[in-house]
């Protein structure tokens, strides 16, 4: 059988996936590159901007320090897989990447042109072909989704964004719904982040997560932990909330003490069975440096073990004591005068404990 081990759980290190949308004037790239040099303060190296944007990622070279990649065509799922992974092996600080709407639009030429090609050769309709199509050109999607789901990779996507509209029937009537802006990107990347905020055009990179219309809305998100970070919507993006998203991703490096949820400590399983069979006498022994009585010691020892909450071992305060009473115990002839064995009921709540 497998096993699995089950332990407290503490926030360690996780790496950063954040998403910008915006039409064209949201201020996606100068946001991105000022959230990277605040991360960039708490995980050193290399910022690195992936640019498919005909190399205009680097009209902000005199703001900021970064690498600069030139993407050029082809944009398939499979190209940016190869680029991510060619970057991860110089462990850069983050990644930008500007933009990853390319992907989707790739997506969108090579399903017409599948569909079309199926269509011909099962004597079909492109409609009916269509949906085949999807399974063949949606594959080295999820390819590169799983990636971003497990690589350590701090990153930043930006995706473009265009104005939707949604036919609403109602009363017999149907309307055009404007549902407001919606990022030019599969949905699984969207999922797949921690944060995703909205720039509108002219907003100079403010962040909006809540904006009332139903198409935003639902490619929004905030996780619960981010909303400390963006407590407001129109919030500026800044290096600093940067550096306080790294910070948090970071995780807590207090030292603590290892803590874990395991089956009963074995030694408490033996101290148990021998106060059943009466192996314990109630005599006087030399424990260290003092004299006890080895019964009582042996109950005092039962209590403190059903308290603990975490794996007896070595680093556990007592564990020496412990160790030492059940050697004195085994230590005895085990035909013992029972007599006492009334004394030798289960330990009870009232129990003093005092060998700790």
């Amino acid at each position: 059988m497998r096993q699995f081990q089950i332990e407290k759980a503490v926030r360690e290190k996780i790496p950063l996936n954040i998403g910008l949308w915006s039409p064209s004037g949201g201020g996606k790239t100068f946001s991105a590159l000022r959230l990277a040099t605040g991360i960039q303060r708490v995980f050193p190296g290399n910022i690195v901007l992936v640019d498919t944007e005909n190399n205009r990622g680097k009209h902000y070279a005199d703001d900021f320090d970064y690498q600069h990649v030139d993407f050029v065509p082809p944009f398939s799922p499979t190209d940016y897989l190869d680029m991510f992974k060619q970057i991860e092996v110089y462990n850069p600080s983050i990644v930008i990447v500007d933009s990853m709407s390319h992907e989707h639009s790739w997506i969108l030429e090579e399903h017409e042109k599948v569909a079309h090609e199926l269509a011909n050769k099962w004597n079909t309709t492109y409609e009916k072909a269509g949906q085949a199509a999807w399974g063949r050109v949606k594959a080295p999607r999820k390819k590169l989704v799983e990636y971003l789901t497990r690589t350590p990779l701090n990153i930043i996507l930006c995706f473009r964004a265009k104005e939707k509209t949604a036919t609403i029937k109602k009363n017999g009537k149907t309307t055009i719904d404007n549902i407001g802006y919606q990022p030019i990107a599969g949905k699984e990347y969207v999922y797949e982040m921690s944060v995703s905020a909205l720039l509108y055009p002219g907003s100079e990179g403010r962040a909006y997560f809540r904006t009332g219309k139903s198409g935003e809305d639902m490619m929004t998100k905030l996780e619960d932990p981010m909303k400390k970070f963006f407590p407001t919507d129109g919030i500026q993006i800044t290096e600093d909330i940067g550096e306080k998203l790294a910070q948090w991703a970071k995780g807590d490096n207090k030292p603590k003490p290892a803590k874990k949820l395991t089956a009963r400590p074995e030694a408490l399983t033996k101290l148990e069975d021998y106060l059943t069979a009466g192996r314990i006498p109630d005599k006087q022994v030399t424990l260290g440096k003092e004299t006890v009585n080895l019964l009582e010691k042996a109950k005092g020892a039962i209590k403190y073990l059903k308290g603990l909450s975490r794996e007896f071992d070595s680093n556990v305060k007592g564990y020496k004591p412990i160790t030492q009473i059940i050697e004195l115990i085994e230590a005895e002839p085990e035909e013992l005068d029972v007599s006492h064995e009334k004394d030798q009921a289960p330990v009870s709540e009232s129990d003093e404990l005092d060998i700790f």
